[in-house]
């Protein structure tokens, strides 16, 4: 383990330790996405680079650089060729994908990988971050993208009815997804994480079976190109992965977010069972604590989870799945100043046995 002077590690030094599953100094935090409201209700119209260095979080996550036409006031057109919607809170949505038939997909052109403006934002990252805090870089591995150019119910009824059809859209993706990685690499990220969301609430999208077939193996592709680079991997997927768990960890992934305590995901369980492999990321309810929760609540959610997770290091303190619009925008800061205070090495062994036997989200479950 690597301590600046004093003993006192900067965010990135701070991050890359929990992520190797070691102890640093404290326990990182970090965030997938914080969309712009609870930016602007914090601290008014400024950048999300500006707002990551006013919260002193110990990494940024920083997307692909986009292009899109705009087709009227609500929807936008992307290099794929999908089309997203813009909804009332400002987030866009994919809504029609280009890929209805066979004979599209034989037509089909996928963007150009190599355009120098995809690393643009991630560029400006580097020159302003590198080395002080992580650099995250999100891309995806094949599912996402395949059910955005194609549509979900039309690619899982793919899976059953035409298997190849569906795999030969995979790997159009996975290309240029890999490339896309190894741009990122090339350019400075010190994280590769991809975003692909693998589970609904209570399972699975589909079958281990189709898991394995279908999407399986482009995960382990983009795993593969990581390592061979020598750069850790974080696989975010939200929703109940209990089915699939052993297989998405037997990949090689070095992290997992964001680990939804409100879909059953137990994070104390997820510790002790595979703490020896893999770092955990997230955990901190944003459907229920966050949104409505009291700040006392998310006090006692942030001390519950670093006393299951946080013990010997390996652990990243994050939302359950992101810092949307509805967020409590005081909760959120409640949240990281929370993991400050409770969150320093060596921990409070007397929160550590008072909190880790404790369940926060179980009211939000119907089990009290």
């Amino acid at each position: 383990m690597i301590y600046s002077l004093g003993g006192y590690m900067n965010g990135y030094e701070r991050f890359m330790t929990a992520l190797n599953r070691k102890e640093p100094d404290m326990v990182p935090v970090w965030e997938l996405i914080i969309n712009a409201p609870v930016i602007k209700a914090l601290y008014g119209d400024i950048s999300l680079e500006d707002f990551v260095e006013k919260e002193g979080l110990d990494g940024i996550t920083i997307f692909e650089s986009q292009r899109f036409e705009k087709l009227n006031d609500i929807q936008l057109k992307d290099g794929w060729g999908i089309i997203w919607t813009i909804e009332p809170s400002g987030l866009a949505y994919p809504s029609k994908g280009p890929i209805k038939t066979e004979a599209d997909l034989d037509k089909y052109v996928s963007p150009n990988p190599d355009d120098d403006y995809r690393m643009d934002s991630l560029r400006d990252a580097v020159k302003r971050f590198k080395g002080e805090k992580a650099i995250v870089f999100i891309t995806h591995d094949a599912f996402e993208f395949s059910h955005y150019l194609r549509g979900l119910d039309n690619l899982l009824v793919d899976y059953i009815e035409n298997p190849d059809f569906a795999k030969r859209l995979a790997k159009i993706v996975i290309e240029y997804k890999k490339r896309i990685a190894e741009r990122a690499i090339d350019e400075g990220a010190d994280v590769i994480l991809t975003g692909d969301d693998y589970a609904y609430r209570t399972a699975p999208i589909m079958s281990p079976i189709l898991f394995r077939e279908f999407v399986l193996p482009y995960l382990q592709e983009m795993v593969d190109l990581t390592k061979r680079r020598k750069v850790p991997f974080i696989k975010h997927t939200d929703g109940n992965l209990m089915p699939i768990l052993d297989m998405i960890i037997d990949t090689g992934i070095e992290a997992l977010d964001p680990i939804e305590p409100i879909a059953g995901m137990d994070i104390g369980w997820l510790k002790e069972k595979y703490g020896d492999r893999i770092a955990l990321v997230g955990n901190i309810d944003c459907t229920e604590i966050l949104t409505h929760g009291t700040q006392e609540e998310v006090k006692e959610a942030v001390k519950e989870t670093i006393a299951k997770a946080g013990v010997g290091g390996g652990y990243i303190l994050a939302s359950s799945n992101s810092i949307h619009p509805g967020v409590n925008p005081n909760n959120y800061r409640t949240m990281v100043q929370s993991a400050r205070e409770f969150g320093k090495y060596p921990l409070d062994e007397k929160m550590i046995n008072e909190y880790k036997t404790k369940d926060y989200i179980k009211k939000y479950l119907g089990n009290e």
